[in-house]
């Protein structure tokens, strides 16, 4: 490895969506440096977080069929049934829930916890309650994903959360994804649920920390398929 390699191996990727927050909080630092040094230094802390937040990490997935896994960075804040929100047409009966609460310190991109085609995507307005709620599933602004897998449906909603205004998704309907592949993004503190079904086996407790792609929130019985490509 060489002196070049080692160097970009140290630095985290900046995800490209953040660059024009990250050149708005440098251009507002240097404005506000002309008027006073503390303000300045103010202004650099909050690009320095600007540019933390929006880091994009590679990620090692697993690549077994069997195991679900964390669609982001986080904290592990519900493991039990539930009924998946209603624009999913995913019927009123409780599936396995498992939600990962991410605050403004964590990596805010999001990954698919199986892999399989998407089926639907449909976004839904609403509050901007405090994410960790249990309530925030059905009333705060929302972004769900249905994905056809091995193991039967699956699905991953991206939730806004107290400070979070703004979801991002770039997976489309009828594509297909990869276990670990991004889809999205949510900004500033936010929340992701995995919805799956009733054999599925937690293998998370809340509380935990998740790194999204690698930890494994819960695993199916039976013998494993083997996926078609290894995404990372």
């Amino acid at each position: 490895m060489t002196l070049v390699d080692s160097i970009k191996n140290t630095f985290v990727p900046i995800h490209r969506e953040g660059y024009p927050f990250i050149a708005a909080f440098g251009a507002a630092t240097l404005l506000l440096g002309y008027f006073s040094s503390i303000l300045f230094w103010i202004g650099l802390v909050l690009t320095a977080w600007c540019i933390y937040f929006y880091r994009d990490p590679e990620r090692v997935t697993p690549v077994d069929d069997r195991l679900v896994v964390s669609p982001a960075d986080g904290v592990i804040s519900a493991v039990g049934p539930a009924v998946p929100p209603s624009e999913l047409g995913l019927g009123s009966g409780e599936m396995t829930r498992i939600s990962v609460f991410m605050n403004v310190f964590s990596c805010h991109i999001n990954r698919a916890p199986v892999r399989g085609r998407i089926t639907r995507i449909e976004h839904r307005p609403g509050k901007f309650l405090n994410a960790e709620l249990d309530k925030a599933s059905s009333e705060n602004e929302r972004n769900g994903l249905v994905i056809d897998s091995p193991n039967g449906i699956v699905a991953a909603v991206q939730i806004a959360g107290l400070v979070a205004r703004r979801i991002v998704c770039w997976a489309e309907t009828g594509g297909s994804i990869g276990i670990g592949e991004r889809f999205g993004l949510i900004r500033f503190g936010s929340r992701v649920d995995v919805f799956l079904p009733v054999n599925a086996v937690p293998r998370v407790a809340v509380g935990q920390t998740a790194v999204g792609g690698e930890t494994v929130l819960a695993e199916f019985g039976g013998i494993a398929v083997a996926p078609l490509v290894r995404i990372s």
